[in-house]
């Protein structure tokens, strides 16, 4: 099982302090996080796909590219590659590039994106999001899989001979993780092609979490790629720690309330019984994150944790990661105990380009 950190790289103020930091300092401290993530022994450090303030990472592959310069084992991924308003010649192309950067520590979540107005910049219509997503997703398959491409659809000119370069590492795309907080189509999608599933459960309760996994997890096992339980599963959580769960609640409060996305909504007490909201003691968080393999149906393969954004200082984020450092064995020992065998291990290149 893979443990990691991701974020969505907004630039926010904090209310303590009044300050807000430059976008040039925002990017800086990305990098810097996941140099740490990996020096702490985390495996994943992911960033999301933004194009309107207050975000920064427009260019996800820029930024993990210049990470994977300055790592050497973390796995480097995206929370989440716009499939809807990317052509997908350009990300095959792109994330192609950056595997072999990379040596192969890459993989990618697509997901839809949810803000309106992103749509007609990149000349879509978000009224077209499932119809974008299906095609645009199917052409990527063809573009890593085939050398040579014939295609024609609905959303982009057609492709007469086409060869995407550079040809994927080793002959094997990155693995693919299908992000989505409420589509069935979505799920219905990684269930169609094999590929993993990641529901980003910040915001929904844990029934509606339940269900939506469920429905990947019967899918996958009707297309033929084997038992539910072997389907590929990962989870968010939005954490902040500290030594006492009193201080880990005192101090994370005004950046819970806030905050655009939480504040406007049920108190925090509340929301961290209904979502994957944690606040609280390393051993609080333990237990709570051992809860979530009865959210996934069983046992699942990634578990990526948020610690910064919302204003929370740069100081403070690093902090975080590095007591997620102390957590994370005590969390993969827990896991570890009576996971059954047949039950896959978190992907890697090395595994996919074994098993091809």
């Amino acid at each position: 099982m893979h443990f990691g950190i991701f974020g969505v790289g907004d630039v926010a103020r904090d209310p303590l302090s009044g300050r807000t930091p430059t976008e040039h300092a925002r990017i800086k401290a990305l990098a810097e996080y996941a140099r740490l993530a990996e020096d702490v022994g985390l495996d994943v450090f992911a960033i999301g796909e933004h194009h309107n303030p207050p975000f920064v990472p427009s260019s996800p592959t820029t930024l993990l590219g210049y990470i994977a310069a300055r790592t050497d084992r973390i796995l480097l991924s995206t929370s989440t590659t716009l499939i809807t308003t990317n052509d997908p010649v350009k990300i095959a192309e792109d994330y192609a590039m950056l595997q072999h950067l990379a040596d192969g520590r890459v993989d990618l979540m697509l997901g839809r994106g949810n803000t309106g107005p992103v749509y007609p910049w990149f000349g879509q219509d978000i009224r077209d999001g499932i119809a974008l997503a299906v095609e645009n997703y199917a052409l990527l398959r063809r573009l890593w899989r085939e050398d040579v491409v014939d295609w024609e659809g609905s959303f982009r000119t057609p492709l007469q001979g086409f060869t995407s370069t550079p040809r994927p590492l080793d002959g094997v795309p990155p693995f693919v993780w299908q992000a989505s907080i409420r589509s069935p189509e979505i799920a219905e999608q990684a269930a169609y092609y094999g590929d993993g599933f990641f529901h980003n459960n910040l915001f929904w309760p844990k029934e509606h979490v339940r269900r939506l996994v469920d429905l990947y997890r019967g899918r996958f096992e009707h297309h033929g790629h084997g038992p539910a339980d072997q389907a590929v599963v990962g989870l968010a959580a939005h954490l902040f720690v500290r030594r006492n769960s009193q201080d880990a609640v005192r101090e994370f409060r005004p950046y819970f309330d806030s905050s655009p996305v939480y504040g406007s909504g049920p108190p925090l007490e509340e929301t961290m019984t209904q979502t994957a909201v944690v606040a609280g003691s390393p051993q609080q968080v333990i237990e709570r994150v051992l809860t979530y393999r009865e959210n996934a149906g069983g046992d699942y393969q990634r578990q990526l944790f948020n610690v910064d954004g919302i204003g929370v200082p740069h100081k403070t984020v690093l902090q975080q990661i590095e007591l997620l450092g102390e957590i994370v064995p005590v969390l993969r020992k827990e896991f570890a105990k009576d996971r059954p065998a047949r039950v896959p291990e978190a992907p890697t290149h090395p595994a996919c380009a074994h098993a091809r």
